[in-house]
């Protein structure tokens, strides 16, 4: 098991940052006309920027192609945590933001679960009698729950929606502006939301095969089953359970050419 730095020992070495960048923009790079905010991971920086437009600098603790569900925090990414104006995040999804917003967030973090209820981990793939639900590791991270709530159209525009009060009540000046902007989000997505469902509609079969099973909510929202080769986190390895039921699942639905053949 590896050993990190405590969110205490990181916030020692912010705060020796902080010091020496006083002069400057704090340490999320936010102008001194913007409100500065930090985001988990990338969905939630897609939703920050929708929303905030201009008037908002958003910084993603994730850097592009690295995993999420992993993240370490350095003393940099701390310091970003201490001098945002508004942390958005999703408690239970990465243990060390959730240890880093405990001792340092504050009233400034938005925890995106709170915005809309999260399926639980055995129901989020569609499991059946018989089936072994997926990620009991991640499942334990994320209090039993699917933490994957970003990949339904509808529920993202909800937390869109509270992402923009929360804005709002950090920058009363721009509140109107959050408030309109989200409200396009959710016209845009409510449009991919239609897309979705009028391209899966004519689907003769509705289950998908995933590398892990992330798509709960995907499924749930348009009426899909989810097979899972992994559980709820790409680290998650395979279960000797899941492999043989897949191929027996996969050819289960699959129509014979001719009565004769075995499948």
């Amino acid at each position: 098991m590896r050993n990190r730095p405590t969110p205490r020992a990181l916030l020692a070495a912010a705060l020796a940052i902080g010091a020496l960048t006083a002069c400057g923009d704090d340490a999320t790079g936010a102008s001194s006309d913007q409100l500065s905010v930090v985001a988990a991971f990338y969905p939630l920086q897609f939703v920050a920027e929708k929303v905030g437009g201009d008037a908002v600098h958003v910084t993603n603790l994730a850097k592009p192609g690295a995993e999420p569900h992993d993240l370490e925090l350095n003393a940099d990414q701390v310091a970003q945590i201490v001098d945002a104006k508004v942390v958005v995040y999703l408690k239970g999804f990465q243990p060390a933001v959730d240890e880093a917003v405990e001792q340092q967030g504050g009233d400034r973090a938005f925890d995106v679960s709170t915005a809309v209820p999260l399926l639980d981990a055995t129901d989020a793939g569609h499991s059946h009698e018989g089936e072994e639900p997926g990620g009991e590791e991640h499942a334990e991270e994320a209090g039993g729950k699917d933490p994957h709530v970003w990949l339904d159209p509808t529920r993202l525009a909800t937390i869109g929606e509270k992402v923009a009060e929360r804005l709002g009540q950090a920058d009363p000046d721009h509140a109107a502006d959050y408030t309109a902007r989200a409200a396009t989000l959710r016209t845009d997505l409510d449009a991919l939301d239609k897309e979705y469902a009028a391209g899966l509609k004519t689907c003769q079969r509705r289950e998908i095969v995933t590398s892990h099973a992330a798509f709960g909510y995907l499924a749930d929202r348009y009426d899909l089953e989810q097979i899972g080769i992994t559980g709820l986190t790409p680290r998650t390895s395979p279960r000797r359970s899941g492999w043989p039921r897949w191929p027996r699942r996969r050819r289960s639905t699959r129509r014979p050419r001719s009565s004769s053949r075995r499948w």
